[in-house]
């Protein structure tokens, strides 16, 4: 047996992430207390941007297309590890305020131990190599060609997220409740991908997405291992992008998780999960989708329509935001339903709208404070406009690029979905995503009226002067946001180029 040919340079990006992530576990375990904050920070955001520079490198050698092991560096792939390491770059600017993690994670909530991490001014810095290994298994996540090397990823972009949605500073409990949640939710839809995977394995004979493609292709197999398989797989997959009715965990953890991981994961996990369901569903099963289009097709619909209307009812400000992110996996399933290089190129603008706008909201959020620290409670952002014009105005932005008002980065994004919808023949997705897209600017803009429109009651919150990394990562956000939606065509080509999967 002859030993696989490596080209390191096409893996690097994960490489050096997987190589910082065990450099910052060396930093905690040698590096004294006082210093450690500073080094892991920039550890972080060099080791991030190394390897966002060294996809860059890969797609100017030419090298895309190219296949090494179980990993295909196409040109969505590159695309979409390119989006993952911007935006999580962004992500790290907020997950620099440490003030948002608990002093102490081993320590029981409220207990004497907790409070005594925290008069000595201790931080919990592991969370940036958990950021980094998180990372890397979203950038393998997109380009891996075969269902145990989609499994390995897959898990090793979860469990740093099950830790990290547990060590919010404040309202302890919930975010320890969060992270379970999580945990036993994740477990079981990691359970189902692998069922999954083992039934395509029985009817393909091969772990392979292009030996899947073939077999399907190859008439006499066992469809009923087929369906099996796919609809188990995709039970695995719809969980991790939060459509219903596998949506449970969506509220509660964005609710219960420190904000700036909350941001984190609704941008980057949903990038990487729906890079990987883009792939599987147009290499290995796009020869039985006369199976899975209706079913996709209906949970795109009902997570449209309900995440748009749960939405409406929320009081707390992550919770509706978490809700809003339900809705935007039901607009990006309808690329998946569309089954077009049209649909595939949307999707990619879309999870760089939609992301950036995301980050920037929740990195909003963490500025909203009382005595108490962080306030959810959106009746208590009554007359934020007045207080902080500035602040509102921006959080305004992102609300408004999420509900897809003209020159927005969401606008294009939602325009840009739809057209691939029609022009695929599924005209009722179209409507169905206009339609619910209309109901959602109603909470946008019933927002919009609270920050702006009313008077601040005596129990109004303030904002606190948000630290340089902070207002870093708010700018950038909202900067992308208006040049995507005034100039679109400086991704949409790209986009265009690069929506492409080896097959």
């Amino acid at each position: 047996m002859n030993a696989p040919k490596l080209d390191y340079a096409l893996l690097a990006p994960i490489l050096i992430v997987l190589g910082g992530a065990l450099i910052g576990v060396l930093v905690e375990a040698f590096l004294g207390r006082a210093r450690r904050t500073g080094v892991q920070i920039g550890l972080a955001l060099i080791t991030v941007a190394a390897a966002f520079i060294q996809v860059i490198r890969i797609r100017q050698s030419g090298s895309s297309g190219a296949a090494v092991l179980s990993v295909s560096i196409d040109g969505a792939g590159i695309y979409i590890q390119g989006t993952i390491l911007l935006l999580s770059l962004v992500g790290l600017l907020l997950i620099a305020d440490t003030d948002n993690f608990t002093a102490q994670a081993s320590a029981v909530p409220g207990s004497t131990q907790e409070s005594a991490a925290i008069i000595a001014g201790k931080q919990q810095t592991e969370i940036f190599p958990l950021t980094l290994f998180a990372i890397a298994g979203m950038l393998l996540f997109p380009v891996a060609t075969d269902l145990v090397t989609l499994f390995v990823a897959l898990e090793m972009l979860s469990l740093p997220l099950y830790l990290m949605a547990g060590l919010s500073r404040r309202r302890r409990l919930l975010s320890q409740e969060a992270a379970l949640k999580y945990f036993l939710l994740g477990a079981f839809s990691s359970a189902f991908f692998l069922m999954g995977s083992a039934f395509l394995y029985g009817y393909s004979g091969t772990l392979t997405l292009n030996g899947i493609a073939s077999a399907i292709h190859t008439a006499g197999n066992n469809n009923i291992f087929l369906l099996l398989g796919i609809a188990l797989l995709s039970v695995g997959l719809l969980f991790k992008v939060g459509a219903v009715p596998f949506h449970s965990w969506t509220p509660d953890v964005y609710q219960g998780a420190p904000t700036p991981i909350t941001g984190f994961m609704a941008a980057c996990t949903k990038a990487a999960v729906f890079g990987a369901t883009l792939r599987i569903f147009y290499v290995a099963l796009d020869g039985a989708s006369w199976s899975w289009k209706p079913m996709i097709a209906v949970v795109a619909v009902i997570t449209m329509f309900f995440g748009a209307i749960a939405a409406i009812s929320q009081r707390d400000v992550k919770r509706m935001l978490a809700f809003s992110s339900i809705a935007h996996a039901g607009f990006i399933l309808t690329a998946v339903v569309s089954l077009n290089n049209h649909a595939l190129s949307a999707a990619l603008f879309y999870f760089v709208a939609y992301g950036f706008a995301t980050i920037g909201a929740f990195g909003i959020v963490t500025l909203v404070r009382d005595s108490a620290g962080e306030v959810g409670d959106l009746n208590r952002w009554v007359g934020l406009g007045k207080k902080s014009p500035l602040t509102a105005a921006i959080f305004g932005l992102f609300l408004l690029s999420f509900g897809g008002i003209p020159l927005t980065a969401g606008f294009i994004g939602k325009f840009a979905i739809f057209s691939a919808a029609y022009e695929s023949g599924n005209i009722y997705l179209a409507v169905a995503g206009v339609l619910s897209s209309a109901v959602a600017i109603f909470f946008y803009l019933r927002v919009i009226v609270m920050l702006f429109f009313q008077d601040p009651t005596n129990d109004s919150v303030s904002v606190v002067i948000p630290s340089a990394m902070t207002r870093l990562a708010i700018t950038i956000c909202a900067i992308v946001t208006i040049v995507l939606g005034v100039f679109p065509s400086l991704i949409l080509n790209a986009t265009n180029t690069f929506a492409l999967f080896t097959r």
